[in-house]
């Protein structure tokens, strides 16, 4: 059995930069976005496309390390047109399993917390110091 890895010697990571892979845009006007990777350019650079019905995202060209990829990944042939991408998100529901994973879950809730006002960052504080003594009576 020459060539065959230990079970614990498997690989563990599964994010790779690769045709079809769905990546979130960490910087530039485009920051916060989903972006599907359509072609790799060299070590540094891809061809990204939103599709941009879809994500407002136009196809462009971005740095690797602007971007951080997630776990999901369509299937697409190499330069996929915009049309047959939009079509490929929608057969493969892309965007409702982006909602419901929980870094999307996450980042929806930074962005909800960012947006509370004084007040309402108060009453949450008033509400948890409720149920923690809810709590605390219920234990005692």
């Amino acid at each position: 059995a020459r060539g065959l890895r230990p079970l614990s010697a498997q690989m563990t990571f599964k994010r790779f930069v690769e045709v079809g892979r769905v990546a979130i845009i960490c910087y530039g006007p485009d920051a916060g976005k989903l972006c599907t990777i359509v072609n790799i350019l060299d070590h540094n650079r891809v061809l990204v496309d939103g599709p941009m019905p879809i994500t407002s995202v136009h196809r462009h060209e971005i740095g690797v390390k602007r971007i951080m990829l997630t776990d999901l990944k369509v299937t697409i042939p190499i330069n996929a047109s915009q049309k047959k991408l939009v079509k490929i998100w929608e057969e493969e529901d892309t965007l409702a399993k982006w909602e419901s994973s929980s870094w999307a879950k996450k980042l929806r809730a930074r962005k909800l917390r960012a947006a509370t006002t004084d007040f309402e960052r108060f009453q949450v504080m008033l509400a948890r110091k409720e149920r923690s003594a809810a709590r605390s009576a219920a234990c005692a």
